[in-house]
């Protein structure tokens, strides 16, 4: 009975751990649609169809289907990669970073990362002072307080809730946006006339869109781990990742897209594709759904992102979560009052020059660590075992890994200055990829360094469990 007393403890405690410093063992994997909703709810939200409708307003429909498409299936790409590594090991993004870029690496990279969310974070409180204003017509400051206060709430409450309010948003973003189009339709919008639609070309181009719909999601795809660690093993990781691009992130930029294509649009120069505005004037009921839609899509985006900034700062220090929710999110509550949140094309720029090469730097990584396993090695194979070769960490930081980052965000950065409207993130990738591969290789083919590099972790091998793969991470904060 006593044992029995104890196990029910346990279990208890561990329902509300998020394994802030060790990875997610196997017996707390959460099944495919758990993880799922965590990722498809997320990039099914407003501000996608506000960016969707900005797209299309200068594309015209057509050609702005394509980028968005492209788009999505580019960020298939990168965060599916890092998302199976993440479902095999149950590591979050610090103790991956941590693995590649060294300890002290480790605080620059997801440090950088976990305060770039916060900056989403604000943006969704501000999106939600206005939304609330445009169905209420309360003062902004009121509704980005309330906010607040809903999503911190909603973010302390671990990565079940994001689960839950992940699969609630889904639904609510359909029935909503489907509403908006039949009230728009009421008014004379019609799809001869989404399909007639030609754009405004005021400067963005195909490309430059491209850009845009791997930027909006490219801090958090890179931050992938946070959520899919949670899986059962790669492929469920993998999957879990499909339902948010490019099917739900593809939904949610299209409505946008179709909003202003219809003509429905009130600002679509300014505001792109929101439809909430569509939805008010029509009862009570309506408006209600309206405001519970409003705080369950933002919460969603929000409370995902505040739980990347917490996870990956507690990932990078002692401190655990759920006390740097709380402070995180003050935090991001006073830069969304001081109305930072709406310079939000510079914000877009900024990510997708300095984050993809992080991710290239990891996908090139956990491929070779991947190939060195299951490579016999022989005397004379010149290739390294899993591991760093001597004397390429200094003070616990991997300086290969962190030059390639520097070396593919000065590319994009060149790029981007240089002929704009071009994808700064592919660049970016491409030229860090390259450099790290380029490292490794060498590193890999050198007899002395390959004698010297560190030896694989017992039970590294390639006939390793997925219970096995889930151990807690040895690496310590």
């Amino acid at each position: 009975m006593a044992e029995a007393r104890t196990t029910d403890t346990d279990r208890h405690t561990a329902a509300g751990e998020e394994y802030e410093h060790t990875a997610v063992p196997a017996h707390a994997r959460k099944s495919l649609l758990s993880v799922a909703g965590v990722w498809a709810g997320f990039p099914m939200c407003l501000g996608n169809a506000v960016f969707g409708g900005l797209i299309v307003y200068n594309l015209g429909l057509e050609q702005g289907f394509w980028a968005i498409l492209t788009g999505n299936l580019l960020l298939f790409c990168y965060v599916g990669a890092l998302s199976h590594h993440a479902g095999r090991t149950g590591r979050s993004f610090a103790q991956q970073s941590a693995a590649v870029f060294g300890h002290r690496g480790r605080a620059v990279v997801s440090g950088f990362l976990a305060t770039v969310v916060i900056g989403w974070f604000s943006y969704q409180i501000g999106l939600t002072g206005t939304a609330l204003h445009q169905v209420l017509g309360w003062a902004p400051l009121w509704g980005a307080l309330l906010g607040a206060a809903v999503y911190i709430g909603l973010t302390a409450a671990g990565i079940r809730a994001l689960s839950a309010v992940g699969l609630l948003g889904v639904p609510l973003f359909l029935v909503t946006a489907a509403l908006a189009f039949w009230y728009a339709a009421q008014d004379g919008a019609g799809l001869s006339q989404a399909l007639d639609f030609q754009g405004h070309d005021h400067g963005i181009t195909f490309w430059s869109a491209v850009g845009i719909v791997i930027a909006g999601f490219v801090d958090s795809g890179t931050m992938t781990a946070d959520f899919t660690r949670w899986s059962r093993d790669g492929r469920s990781a993998v999957l879990a990742t499909f339902s948010a691009f490019p099917l739900s992130n593809t939904v949610a930029y299209l409505v946008g897209g179709a909003v202003v294509a219809t003509g429905s649009a009130a600002n679509p120069e300014t505001d792109g594709g929101t439809y909430l505005g569509l939805l008010t004037g029509h009862g009570p009921w309506i408006t209600a759904l309206a405001v519970l839609f409003t705080l369950t899509n933002l919460g969603s985006v929000a409370a995902h992102c505040l739980y990347n900034a917490s996870l990956g700062w507690s990932g990078t220090t002692p401190w655990r979560m759920r006390p740097l929710v709380l402070a995180l999110g003050v935090l991001g509550s006073v830069i969304a009052l001081t109305g930072v949140w709406s310079s939000i094309v510079s914000w877009l720029q900024l990510l997708g020059i300095l984050v993809p090469p992080i991710g290239a730097v990891l996908i090139v990584q956990h491929a070779t660590d991947r190939f060195r396993r299951h490579v016999p090695r022989s005397a004379d194979s010149g290739v390294a075992p899993t591991g760093w070769p001597a004397g390429s960490r200094h003070a616990g930081y991997a300086l290969p890994a962190l030059v390639a980052w520097a070396a593919g965000s000065a590319a994009a950065w060149v790029l981007h200055h240089t002929y704009p409207g071009s994808v700064d993130s592919a660049l970016g990738f491409a030229v860090a990829a390259v450099v790290h591969g380029g490292h490794l290789w060498w590193t890999g083919r050198r007899p002395s360094d390959a004698a010297t590099s560190t030896p694989p972790a017992p039970g590294a091998g390639a006939g390793r469990s997925a219970a096995a793969s889930a151990e807690p991470d040895p690496l310590h904060v």
